[in-house]
């Protein structure tokens, strides 16, 4: 399994603020104690970093998650797409492709990038295929293929899915 690991830099006045919250907010939060006191021994100098793990069970799936814009819907754990309310059937890797880039809404990415990340393994970085592949989604999805509204080209650099409501 892949993990994810973030960094965060915490001033004093955010760390100052997070413990003021977590003392005085009544918490049903499992856990939530033993990371007051780790942060009062950051604040208090006993050690400089905290790494925290993510109970995975305790995270709401982005898979439950439903991405609107606009006109278009997408249920990830259905592998469904609307489009103003009625179905548009999509292969296994045109929904992989709009799941990544609508995810990741506003993000710029390369060809090369989209690559790694919807097709899995060994891949043959070909540009005109990266670009069927959206041609074809454009002609699915938007409501003008030629003049898109939602995945958008980023001359010299690759795509993004719109970022706008």
């Amino acid at each position: 399994m892949k993990k994810n690991i973030g960094f965060i830099n915490l001033d004093f006045s955010l760390l100052d603020w997070l413990c003021e919250e977590l003392r005085t907010s009544p918490s049903e939060i499992t856990g939530a104690e033993e990371f007051l006191e780790v942060l009062k021994d950051l604040q208090r100098g006993k050690c400089d970093s905290v790494i925290l793990e993510v109970n995975e069970e305790d995270v709401p799936s982005l898979n439950d998650r439903v991405i609107t814009c606009g006109i278009l819907s997408i249920y990830p754990k259905a592998r469904k797409v609307l489009r103003e309310g009625k179905e548009v059937f999509l292969t296994p890797k045109e929904f992989d492709l709009l799941y990544f880039l609508a995810l990741n809404r506003g993000e710029v990415f390369t060809k090369e990038q989209i690559y790694q990340a919807v097709w899995e393994g060994d891949y043959l970085l070909d540009s005109s295929n990266i670009m069927a592949f959206i041609r074809k989604l454009r002609k699915k999805i938007e409501p003008n293929p030629d003049a898109p509204e939602y995945i958008q080209t980023i001359w010299g650099i690759g795509y993004k899915f719109n970022d706008k409501e």
